[in-house]
């Protein structure tokens, strides 16, 4: 007699030993891992709680959840910086039956073990933002190296090639600002009459770096240029809280900086916007769909970053602004040819079942 107990995930046969009319034999016990069908599930692992940037990351995946048709539900959780933390959170999105999981992950090879232990499983797991080395995963994010040289490059220019500059960083220890002070690093060896004065993490957090800008520029210290790592309209509104006079900074396409450098006044904000997109989650999503529906999709899918100069490139700054959202929404909301949904989709943030 044979039994079978088909689950969402995988069939698993059962068989006991029969008497059959030529003779008796022994039947082995078999399990393979099927893949799951739609419609999917989606689990979201982050590990930055209360940050625009990722906020709005989440959005994009329930934006593209909603369009693709093929998700019923996506379960989002948000924790801060806790290495152990996103470890449970991953495996409570296993136990909760996650057919896909997208992270953001808080650390490029300490979740690896726990990453391996969804992908036996059947799961779909993608990093998105900043990269993993568990070679199951999927990885969708901005060239975050290319980012930190870019914007560097940008800024070194800008300063005519020498003087005092701030690294305004991120989150210590997380994959991308890792790679972003690596590619700061790359541009820094060109520009050997540049000198790093200050170099302080500002956790991706608006407020601490705006005070630590502050800080900076009441503590007599001589600054000719500030390099942030996305935290920069606070750091820009540091120097008019100071009565300092600007000098450039490079920070991220976000609505707060971008208005900033659209100004046009003799005064004004100067410096360079690299594109960070945070629709980057959508992209995530669409490849996990790929490689479910057996498209084969890359496994690592990087995003080249722009430069945008406030000398010559004030029109696509002053266009790339979102109307209506606040100053830490990010202004690319598309990424050809990934993403599907409309903008009202994604800035309203209702997902399948919601």
């Amino acid at each position: 007699m044979t039994s079978w107990i088909i689950g969402r995930r995988s069939a698993v046969v059962l068989a006991t030993t029969g008497a059959l009319a030529l003779g008796a034999f022994a039947a082995l016990a078999v399990e393979a891992e099927a893949a799951p069908t739609a419609p999917y599930t989606v689990g979201v692992a982050n590990n930055l709680k209360g940050n625009g940037w990722r906020e709005e990351m989440i959005c994009s995946i329930k934006a593209q959840a909603l369009v693709s048709g093929k998700v019923d539900k996506v379960i989002a959780i948000s924790e801060n910086h806790s290495t152990q933390q996103q470890i449970n959170d991953i495996r409570s999105l296993i136990s909760q039956g996650a057919d896909i999981i997208l992270i953001n992950p808080s650390d490029r090879d300490k979740l690896n073990a726990t990453i391996r232990q969804a992908t036996a499983k059947g799961i779909i797991v993608v990093a998105v933002d900043q990269g993993v080395s568990e070679k199951s995963a999927y990885v969708v994010a901005n060239d975050q190296v290319a980012y930190g040289r870019l914007g560097a490059e940008a800024l070194f220019k800008k300063m005519g090639g020498k003087g005092n500059v701030v690294e305004m960083r991120g989150f210590a220890g997380v994959p991308a600002d890792t790679d972003r002070h690596t590619g700061f690093n790359q541009a820094l060896k060109k520009y050997p009459n540049i000198k790093v004065v200050k170099s302080v993490f500002t956790d991706w957090n608006y407020t601490k770096g705006g005070q630590q800008a502050r800080d900076l520029l009441t503590s007599g210290v001589s600054i000719n240029g500030i390099w942030t790592s996305g935290i920069d309209y606070t750091v820009a509104e540091a120097f008019k809280t100071a009565k300092k006079p600007l000098v450039p900074i490079v920070g991220a396409d976000n609505n707060g900086f971008l208005k900033q450098l659209a100004t046009n006044t003799p005064r004004g904000v100067t410096g360079s916007v690299v594109t960070n997109p945070a629709v980057v989650g959508a992209v995530g999503l669409q490849v996990a769909l790929d490689a479910l529906a057996g498209k084969n999709p890359k496994k690592s899918n990087l995003l080249t970053p722009e430069v945008w100069d406030s000398s010559k490139d004030k029109a696509k700054i002053q266009a790339s602004i979102v109307p209506g959202q606040g100053p830490t929404y990010v202004a690319r909301t598309q990424i050809a040819p990934w993403t599907k949904y409309t903008t009202k989709q994604l800035t309203s943030c209702v997902g399948p079942g919601e």
